[in-house]
């Protein structure tokens, strides 16, 4: 899950995006509206954590903007404790929750997670292939019922490989998915990614076959009960 923060006070932004990393999420942070604007019109995001008193563009101009570009992109607003009523423009520019600062991080966490898990549209969040399976809400990894140690890259490059099982992802598609605004992943630490995240699942024979010089590819995984059934041997 690919996380916006539009958040103007450098403390709370530094400290909500720490926080939401060591959860997994991969957090792009950006602290005036212009930017927020820039940001949701040229990259994909699974969630927009909004502060409606942004600089150079308020963020409920950055929602109505948001929503005239026909996007459903979930949005959290943080307000004033005191800002009733932007509170309730926000919800009916079409923000799908709120919360009043200051705020407890394990709840925001909460609702990040609830947010996230409506934006999959209310389909099932574990998805399976062969002995892994993965849980898209709370970004966990197994392997034959045992949890995997995965980085937040490892699991953000498995969650790309398994949105698109069968078919090839390349390193572009990769470094896309997994960079964060304004920084750079190179093709060779991509590389590096690959090669722990084989380590990790290879041994249940989840194989990510390397299409050179294109990308990678995670193979389809053999569904036995399709497998046909061999006759019965001629009674003698």
């Amino acid at each position: 899950m690919r996380i916006l923060l539009a958040e103007d006070d450098s403390v709370l932004a530094d400290g909500l995006t720490r926080s939401l990393r060591q959860s997994g999420y991969a957090t792009d942070c950006v602290h005036n509206g212009v930017e927020a604007d820039l940001a949701l019109s040229t990259q994909d995001f699974d969630l927009l954590i909004l502060d409606l008193g942004l600089p150079r563009m308020s963020g409920l101009e950055v929602l109505r903007k948001l929503r005239a570009r026909n996007s459903h992109l979930p949005v959290l607003i943080l307000t004033a404790a005191d800002s009733i009523e932007q509170r309730v423009k926000g919800l009916d520019l079409g923000a799908d929750d709120y919360m009043a600062k200051p705020f407890a991080l394990s709840e925001l966490e909460a609702r990040v997670r609830a947010l996230t898990r409506r934006g999959v549209g209310g389909g099932p969040t574990v998805v399976r292939h062969g002995p892994l399976s993965y849980d898209q809400v709370g970004r966990i990894a197994y392997l034959n019922e045992q949890m995997l140690d995965l980085s937040a890259r490892e699991l953000g490059l498995l969650e790309v490989l398994l949105q698109r099982t069968g078919r090839l992802v390349s390193k572009e598609q990769l470094v896309d998915h997994l960079c964060e605004w304004g920084e750079e992943v190179s093709n060779n630490a991509i590389e590096v990614y690959v090669h722990r995240l084989r380590k990790k699942i290879e041994s249940g024979g989840v194989r990510i076959a390397t299409v050179r010089g294109l990308g990678y590819c995670l193979e389809k995984f053999p569904d036995v009960t399709a497998l046909p059934v061999p006759p019965a041997p001629a009674a003698t």
